[in-house]
Formats: structure tokens, sequence, C-alpha cells
């Protein structure tokens, strides 16, 4: 099973037909977002080409691929337009022996988590991309739309117990075999 994992759209139409045409290109299975769909919050610029209901449109297109998770910008009135649900604060996924423990990042922590040497958190929230291995996989898609720390817009890949951060350049930031 192959996985594009992203997070922080926060509405650009822009960034998820790049992210659409990734996902196409890479013949990926399931679209992990990470929340932070369609609104882009109080305290972030509005990002390029801001169009949250032609988003919705775009990612309504491949609502049985998606796997979604809420962010803290995703509130009950995005549930109406969009047709896969939104409204978890977290969501397990079990691929290849490893417990993917999927999460915006706003609410769950890895101090907070039943984290075992097979589990992999894998959250959003911080624009900013992370791939470190310990006890367990700690894994940030970094931001498409809003990147932080002076970084590229990012998203990650998993196949086979490899793990990718990429830029829509295809430059890779980071890489693991699990």
């Amino acid at each position: 099973m192959k996985l594009l994992i992203a997070s922080d759209i926060h509405g650009s139409l822009y960034y998820t037909k790049l992210l659409i045409d990734k996902f196409n290109k890479e013949k990926c299975d399931r679209l992990i977002l990470l929340g932070d769909i369609l609104y882009h919050g109080p305290r972030n610029p509005v990002p390029k080409d801001y169009e949250p209901k032609e988003v919705a449109n775009l990612l309504n297109q491949y609502k049985d691929k998606i796997i979604c998770v809420r962010g803290n910008c995703d509130s009950e009135v995005d549930q109406m337009i969009l047709e896969f649900p939104v409204s978890s604060a977290y969501s397990y996924l079990l691929i290849d022996n490893y417990t993917f423990f999927l999460t915006h990042g706003h609410l769950y922590n890895p101090e907070q988590l039943p984290l075992t040497e097979n589990s992999i958190y894998v959250y959003g929230h911080t624009h900013i991309p992370v791939l470190e291995n310990s006890s367990y996989i700690k894994l940030n898609p970094g931001s498409i739309s809003l990147p932080k720390d002076n970084y590229e817009p990012t998203y990650a890949l998993y196949e086979d117990g490899k793990i990718i951060i990429k830029t829509f350049e295809n430059k890779v930031l980071w890489q693991i075999q699990l």
C-alpha cells in the first residue's frame, strides 16, 4: 500500500492541485490528510489561490481514497461540503505491521500516546517537516501551502516500510527504511 501524507492545505487550490497531481503520478492508494483543510486560520496569511469551496470540490473527487483527521482550523461546517469524514481528532492505520497514529498535532503529542517500537506518530500543525527514528517514528510532512522555517511546500510518501519527505520539485529532504 502506497500512502501520500499531507497536512495544512489551508484552502489553497493551487497547492491542492499540485498535491492531487503528485498523488496520481506516484500511483498512491490512499491520501492521508492531517487537518487544516479549508480555512487558513486567523494567525496565517491567506495562501496562494485561496478557494476553500474549490478545494472541497477537488478533494471530494477522491473521497474514497482519503483518510482525514481534524485540525485546529477545521470546523463542523466543513463536514457539510466535504464528502469524506473530517471530524475525528485522530485515527489509527495498520499497515505492514506498523501502527500509524494519525492526528493534526494540536491535541495529541507523543508523551500522551501509547506508542511502541512499531508505532509511527504522524502529525501536522507545525508546518515544519520532521522525520525522526527513536523508540517510535515521528513524521510530520510539513505544510503544502504555508511552510515555515524557510522550508518549501512538502509532503510525505510511505511504501513498503520506506518513508520519504519530498518537495513538489521532487527534492528528497529525508528518507528512512524501517
